[in-house]
């Protein structure tokens, strides 16, 4: 293999390996930025040895070896005063080269609850939305610095001190490497489910950019709540978060036109929907309703998604339904947002009057004011009942708040052709 070759290697197995090792990592030190550094430390040790001795044959493994003995060196340099720093030194000093094979199966033996612990940590609510979700995809998706910051439109200095002051927060609230229980289990499991789809929801649709999707984001957030349903099948929304964003993700191919413009769902080819994702979405829909007495908002709106996964051709579309489950997810979340969706589907089951006099009551919302899709669906309503004048308005309004070109593109076309 070409040097090259082996930094494709080293770069895939640390995408693979990177959540396990920082997570088995933070289980012995105690701190989510230290296992971190000791992690990076083994993968500079990787991209410097394998191009001469080659790839191991567990790469796993050899990365949890080094790091750990890194971590057994610097722990020689500090001068550990408190306790805890001498217990943890000696626990790693009885670590011996020859204890590697066993060390391993240690680590594998806890990595579902190193892994659930590394996603509730790095979620925690002493940190900031932004900052979890850059953490969460710093640690658990392998993610560099600048891949982030690329997937989010920031410079690069912005991410990595957005970064650095999450992890400095959590050392300084001396967050526990642990797994909450009762009643707070419940409340930080809500941030790590929202974290993960915000994730998603950036790679489904880009808040800004050129591109309209980053299908890279959809696919780490995929996996995030995969592994997070293995780790607590009994979580009704976990599942639900899993059946949404499956089948959300089965529209990718046919959400986005020859020329990179965006083709709204009544528009798209279902034939290019993903059936595998969408029997993958279902199956988790059906786990989540079978877990919950009470549907929770990710069920709800998974719900709502297999409407539309159901229908063989738009004119199918049960907007009865819809309409009743967002009517359903309103009174559960009391989200302007919601409402929006749910003007859509009101104006689809019962007509466009009804859905703009739904519209309407949400003009004055401060949470609404700058946000595009009020106006844009306010544009497509106003058509519906004959009124291009406003719609053109509507729609130019809308483009200028949209941060993303390709829908500003779409908007203004649609614009332009109703003036024509």
């Amino acid at each position: 293999m070409t040097v090259t070759d082996i930094n494709r290697v080293i770069e895939a197995v640390w995408r693979m390996e990177s959540a396990k090792l920082i997570a088995g990592l933070a289980r012995i030190v105690h701190d989510v930025g230290l296992a971190e550094d000791l992690a990076q430390d083994a993968l500079l040790a990787a991209l410097e040895r394998w191009p001469s001795t080659g790839v191991p044959d567990n790469p796993g493994a050899w990365l949890m070896a080094t790091a750990k003995h890194r971590s057994i060196d610097q722990l020689r340099r500090r001068a550990m005063l408190e306790r805890k720093h001498e217990q943890l030194g000696h626990e790693l000093e009885s670590l011996q080269e020859s204890q590697v094979p066993d060390l391993d199966a240690a680590i594998d033996d806890h990595v579902g609850d190193d892994l659930l612990r590394l996603m509730f940590t790095a979620c925690h609510p002493v940190i900031s939305t932004e900052a979890r979700v850059a953490l969460t995809l710093r640690l658990l998706g392998g993610l560099t610095t600048d891949e982030i910051a690329r997937a989010f439109l920031v410079p690069e200095p912005t991410m990595a001190q957005r970064i650095v002051r999450a992890k400095r927060a959590l050392s300084d609230a001396k967050v526990p490497f642990e797994v909450p229980r009762g009643a707070e289990f419940h409340s930080r499991l809500e941030s790590v489910l929202q974290a993960i789809y915000l994730v998603f929801n950036e790679g489904y649709s880009a808040t800004a950019g050129e591109e309209l999707l980053r299908p890279a984001l959809c696919e780490d957030a995929l996996r995030l709540g995969r592994i997070l349903a293995e780790l607590v099948p009994a979580e009704a929304e976990v599942h639900g978060l899993v059946a949404l964003m499956e089948i959300q993700a089965s529209r990718s191919n046919a959400r986005v036109g020859a020329k990179g413009e965006p083709i709204l769902l009544l528009d798209q080819n279902r034939g290019r929907w993903d059936q595998l994702l969408i029997g993958r979405g279902l199956a988790a829909l059906a786990r989540a309703e079978s877990l919950g007495a009470s549907r929770g908002p990710y069920t709800l709106q998974a719900a709502i998604a297999a409407c539309h996964a159901r229908a063989r051709t738009a004119a199918e579309t049960d907007w009865h339904r819809i309409a009743e489950l967002y009517r359903e997810l309103s009174e559960l979340t009391r989200s302007p947002i919601v409402e929006l969706n749910r003007a859509v589907a009101v104006s689809m089951a019962f007509g466009p009057a009804l859905g703009l006099d739904l519209l309407d009551s949400l003009r004055e919302e401060p949470s609404l004011r700058n946000y595009h899709l009020l106006p844009a669906v306010r544009a497509d309503l106003l058509i519906k009942l004959g009124r291009p004048t406003e719609a053109r308005s509507e729609l130019e309004r809308a483009a200028s708040l949209t941060r993303n070109e390709r829908e500003r593109a779409l908007l203004m076309e649609r614009a332009d052709g109703l003036s024509a």
